[in-house]
């Protein structure tokens, strides 16, 4: 599987930080190997068609979010309901966003957005006062997240003091 995400990378042409520290490492796959992978990759590129770029794109944000198809697709059905309001794009990315495992990244708990997706499914954080584990959740303005009391001890919480002295808040 460790592979398989930097095959991800190196076929859509630049680093989508699937795997967190190694992505920023020489070590990154595609610093050393920046063709696609495959026996014909290092061949000329063909030009890709005006669907290719929107279906390359798309899968950006896919991967990037570690999202399936039917679950992408339905974010998109659910920001083109709401279309006149405001921009799609920026709604569909900021429904994105707004997903408590990678609202839980952004805080820093997890290196990559599946380790943060983790540590919601496995139940290390309190969402209001209670137990969330659903990586879905669509976190609004106003929710107080917590690690989970019993989660303290574990060794990806201990070092949580030195990590919120260091840590930049998102824009949002």
């Amino acid at each position: 599987m460790e592979k398989n995400k930097c095959k991800i990378c190196r076929r859509q042409g630049q680093k989508l930080f699937l795997k967190g520290d190694k992505c920023f490492s020489a070590k990154c796959p595609i610093t050393r190997r920046p063709y696609p992978p495959g026996p014909k990759s290092k061949k000329r590129k063909k030009n890709v068609s005006e669907y290719g770029k929107e279906l390359k794109e798309k899968q950006k944000l896919k991967f990037s979010y570690g999202l399936k198809e039917r679950q992408f697709s339905k974010y998109v059905k659910e920001v083109l309901s709401k279309r006149g309001k405001e921009d799609t794009e920026l709604s569909l990315i900021k429904k994105l966003e707004m997903r408590l495992d990678n609202v839980i990244f952004r805080l820093g708990f997890g290196i990559s957005r599946v380790q943060a997706r983790q540590l919601v499914n496995h139940g290390h954080f309190q969402l209001n006062g209670r137990k969330n584990s659903y990586p879905s959740y669509q976190a609004k303005k106003g929710d107080t997240i917590a690690v989970n009391p019993k989660s303290l001890k574990l060794i990806a919480f201990q070092n949580l003091k030195i990590k919120i002295k260091n840590y930049t808040a998102p824009a949002w």
